[in-house]
């Protein structure tokens, strides 16, 4: 190979130099290890010219960029000399130099430069150099690495400082760590440098007058460069003839750097070692190759001590029997697409060979051979009658004589055969389709010749398309929501006319939305005795949806919506139906429950009672009888002196109307009666607080204690009141009757004077608590 004498650097085939980067992405060696001090004396000035042969990629080589001295991070406001070397050696010609990919107005072999940043250069005879980056740092110490740096080398990193003979307490570290037993050392060696990320800096201090100080240096990233580029295996002949030798090299480069590293070359076929292993050349002589020698091949070079080994891509050779060469297969019609029928013509053909030739045909798949002729031509024909859709496939032809088949390229026949009719398919996770599954829609075409185009419709709209550019069929997800439901079909379409499927039916089952509970009472509040209407409806859901009603927590009933929508029933009100009513709706995939609704239940809707406190206080209308006794019996306590402050209790059988559902959820029936009251206990203190003038008089009625329960169960207590609620009721002058209606007996209307006032108790049944 030709030799060539300038300084180091390669085209971009063989190797990378390396520089010391400031702050990157770190590229430094695995191991440390302090050494004594490098650097006691200058370093030369100048650099040494290296002989290296030119690359084997044909590209020009690169142009050398080297640093005096070489340091790729020194002090700001010194210099630093850049040289650029080409292939000849000194650089003929012009010299371009480029700082930060900007051109510099110089044109010289050597720059001389105070300014950061990466360097290029390229000369006439040469292509750009690798960049080098040069950092001037501000900082009273500095951490350097040497310039260039190959992979296997062993890596010296200098602590300097910008006055070094006052400094010590030298430390080094790696990736923020402190590295051990390298205190006070003037530099470290990095043992056999790899291309990873490590960075590295030191530490240094110094004494002054004033106290000790210590500085940090920059961070170092060191890149490292190719000792040698993968190698590349080259056989000559490339298809050697049967019995025929042939040489193998294995390419390469060493920088001229590391001229000096010694290579060794192994070569493999089909995974074993060829000759007697590895070998310091890069040739391996093959005496003859046969037919069982073709092949996969390629090659490796490693250095002596392992540290460095590569392999190069594999080469097939083929080993030809016959001299037979330029074997071509052409097809008509040509481009080789027909359709079902038609006659197919194979028609193979060999640009060089002499003597007989036999003619073979052959489709990939087969083992036999189509057809087979002997001639003295250069060409023959087959001809295929009435191909079908089997015949489809790549054909190929070989030609003989005598001396082995040599084998044309392959070519694709293919037969327009029409799309059938596709099956749709929907896959969906379950039994059911629920919203927010993701169903898959699969239409496919048994029999077609692809490519097929599938479109999918939803009720007539087309959802999208897809294509099979090597048939079968294709899928299209589509994550459902209540509007999916509906008929769906799917195209399936080669160009030969468009078949469509049966259509199949989604129905997408919504589960019951939080359902609304409304109670719709005749006025502005509820009465005892009106009938409210509890209405419970799901927004959403798919039917049937059964409907549950809850008072308290207590199931009332259920009832069914088979169409959907929401339900309804009547509740006739007592007393005992206030409280926290709620609904329930489910439809079988999970229950919901409504928000609570509170429903207050005050006094009859005749009666005109004013509760004070807030409280409302209900009291029956009594009946004329009634209130002429009362009338008689008050005279009676005015002309006997007044009114004791107690009276006597009395209740009176009135009865509350319960109303009760039934379904499934529950079979609970209530009954409401003043003796048993459902939401709170009253006690009853009766007498009057002061008669007033005229013919009216107040009577305590009871006297509402605070249950001891949470505060959910009581809705109607919201203040927190320490004193028990006193209800008082206006009376008129009159005897009472009992809740039943019936009249006090006649030795009751005559009741002596000292007995009061009876505060009827049945109309504390309608008190909620």
């Amino acid at each position: 190979m030709r030799k060539h004498s300038f300084c180091p650097r390669l085209s971009p085939r063989s190797f990378c130099l390396i520089s010391a980067v400031l702050i990157g992405t770190a590229r430094g060696g695995s191991q440390l290890q302090a050494g004594p001090s490098l650097f006691s004396s200058p370093l030369p000035s100048t650099s040494t010219c290296l002989h290296y042969p030119v690359s084997y990629s044909g590209l020009d080589p690169k142009a050398s960029l080297l640093l005096k001295p070489p340091w790729s991070t020194t002090f700001k406001g010194q210099t630093v000399s850049l040289l650029c070397r080409g292939p000849h050696s000194p650089a003929q010609g012009h010299v371009s130099w480029y700082h930060d990919n900007y051109l510099l107005k110089k044109n010289s072999e050597e720059i001389h430069i105070k300014t950061s940043g990466d360097y290029k250069c390229k000369t006439l005879g040469s292509s750009f150099s690798d960049p080098v980056h040069v950092e001037f740092s501000p900082k009273w110490l500095v951490l350097q690495a040497q310039h260039p740096v190959f992979e296997g080398d062993n890596v010296t990193l200098r602590c300097h400082g910008k006055k070094d003979e006052e400094s010590k307490e030298k430390s080094y570290y790696k990736n923020g760590g402190k590295l051990a037993g390298t205190n006070n050392a003037d530099s470290i060696i990095v043992y056999s440098a790899s291309r990873d990320n490590n960075i590295y800096h030191c530490t240094a201090s110094w004494e002054r007058f004033w106290g000790s100080r210590t500085e940090t240096s920059n961070r170092l990233r060191i890149q490292v460069q190719e000792l040698f580029p993968r190698p590349r295996l080259t056989a000559s002949p490339a298809q050697p003839p049967e019995g025929s030798p042939v040489t193998l090299t294995c390419e390469t480069q060493l920088p001229p750097q590391r001229s000096d590293v010694q290579l060794r070359f192994c070569f493999f076929r089909e995974g074993q070692a060829l000759g007697s292993g590895c070998s310091s050349s890069p040739e391996l002589q093959i005496p003859a190759m046969w037919s069982e020698d073709t092949g996969s091949y390629w090659c490796q070079a490693q250095t002596v001590t392992l540290s460095v080994a590569k392999e190069s891509l594999r080469s097939y050779i083929r080993v030809r029997r016959v001299p037979v060469s330029g074997v071509n297969l052409e097809i008509q019609p040509r481009g080789g697409k027909l359709i079902e029928g038609e006659n197919l013509v194979l028609v193979c053909s060999v640009a060089k060979g002499t003597g007989t030739v036999t003619f073979s045909w052959h489709r990939e798949g087969t083992q036999t051979s189509l057809g087979r002729k002997t001639q003295r031509s250069l060409s023959a024909e087959l001809q295929v009658p009435s191909v079908k859709a089997q015949d489809a496939g790549k054909y190929y032809c070989a030609a003989d004589n005598m001396r082995g088949p040599v084998l044309s390229q392959r070519l694709r026949v293919t037969l327009a055969v029409p799309a059938s009719r596709p099956v749709l398919t929907l896959r969906a996770p379950g039994a059911q389709a629920l919203v927010g599954d993701t169903v898959e829609l699969h239409c496919e075409a048994q029999t077609g010749s692809p490519p097929i185009l599938y479109r999918f419709y939803h009720d007539g709209v087309t959802l999208g398309n897809s294509s099979a550019p090597s048939g079968g069929g294709v899928s299209f997800n589509l994550s459902l929501t209540a509007e999916h439901s509906g008929n769906y079909s799917c195209e399936a379409d080669n160009g030969l006319g468009a078949q469509r499927s049966y259509r199949v039916i989604l129905s997408v089952t919504v589960p019951a939305s939080r359902p609304v509970l409304t109670l719709r009472a005749p006025g502005a509040q509820a009465l005892v005795g009106d009938t409210v209407e509890l209405h419970c409806e799901a927004q959403t859901g798919s039917p049937p949806i059964l409907y549950c009603f809850y008072h308290d927590g207590v199931t009332l009933g259920s009832s069914s919506a088979p169409s959907g929508g929401g339900v309804s029933f009547n509740l006739s009100l007592t007393a005992e139906h206030s409280g926290n009513y709620s609904c329930e709706a489910d439809n079988g995939l999970g229950a919901q429950r409504s928000e609570v609704v509170t429903l207050n239940v005050t006094g009859t809707s005749m009666s005109k009672v004013t509760v004070t406190g807030g409280v409302i206080g209900l009291l029956s209308a009594l009946g004329l009888a009634a209130t002429a006794a009362w009338v008689n019996r008050f005279r009676t306590q005015r002309n006997s002196g007044g009114l004791s402050a107690t009276g006597t209790p009395s209740y009176g059988p009135t009865v509350g109307q319960g109303h009760s559902l039934t379904g499934p959820c529950s079979s609970h029936t209530q009954e409401l009666t003043c003796s048993e009251p459902a939401l709170l206990e009253l006690q009853p203190v009766y007498g009057n607080v002061g008669p007033g003038h005229g013919n009216l008089i107040y009577s305590q009625v009871s006297s509402i204690q605070h249950s001891k329960g949470s505060p959910e169960n009581s809705p109607r207590m919201h203040q927190e009141d320490k004193e028990p609620v006193i209800i008082y009721s206006e009376l008129k002058k009159g005897h009472p009757e009992d809740c039943a209606g019936q009249a006090s007996s006649g030795s009751r209307a005559h009741e002596d004077a000292s007995e009061n006032y009876e505060n009827v108790s049945c109309a504390l049944a309608a008190v909620e608590h």
